[in-house]
């Protein structure tokens, strides 16, 4: 494993997307047990598009403008949707004093759905793992299968660092009304923005 694959899935990884905007909310809105949760299922998001990439299944959605035109619409809506319940405050930044109003189930499904509905992730880890194999590798699958391990744990350790920095901050926020209903504006703003620019990608 070269230093190189290391320090470009750290930089993918440290950037802000959805995953992580999610967990922030999590974090934020109902703890560090949720923010830790959240960021466990924006991990096993990334299991589908992995393993589709792997198998090659994610050339589908490379050479198939229907199959990734009905994926891409279909985490747009669920972006909007996420969007729209937040400002409604029964979504990412619903505020909950007690830490488990809402189940670990629920925080799991709502982030393994943010990550599975995004068909840039299936092309994204088509064109980025190969990379990381050499063309002579007498094994390639077992190693991809390695990289990919890599990658998900280095998501999962990000993601709860911003999610339980996020927690820390979470008492003096949620006691500022006019703080509260700020964040929620700016994070409800922040999917739709991601569901725009989504919208927007083309294959």
């Amino acid at each position: 494993m070269s230093l190189e694959f290391l320090i470009t899935s750290f930089i993918i990884v440290a950037s802000p997307g959805t995953g992580a905007l999610y967990t922030l909310a999590a974090g934020l809105s109902r703890g560090s047990r949720a923010s830790v949760v959240a960021a466990f299922g924006c991990t096993l998001g990334c299991v589908p598009h992995m393993a589709a990439a792997i198998l090659g299944l994610a050339a589908l959605l490379h050479t198939s403008a229907l199959a990734f035109e009905t994926f891409k619409h279909l985490g747009v809506a669920y972006l909007l949707y996420m969007a729209w319940n937040t400002l409604r405050e029964r979504g990412a930044l619903s505020v909950a004093e007690e830490t488990g109003a809402r189940t670990d189930l629920q925080v799991t499904v709502e982030a393994v759905l943010i990550n599975i509905l995004n068909p840039k992730l299936s092309i994204f880890f088509l064109a980025f793992l190969p990379q990381f194999v050499s063309t002579d590798e007498a094994q390639p699958v077992p190693h991809m299968l390695m990289l990919s391990a890599v990658f998900m744990l280095m998501t999962f350790v990000v993601f709860a660092a911003y999610g339980l920095f996020a927690a820390s901050v979470r008492d003096h926020v949620i006691s500022r009304p006019r703080v509260m209903t700020w964040m929620r504006r700016t994070f409800a703003g922040a999917f739709a923005v991601l569901g725009a620019k989504l919208a927007l990608t083309e294959r």
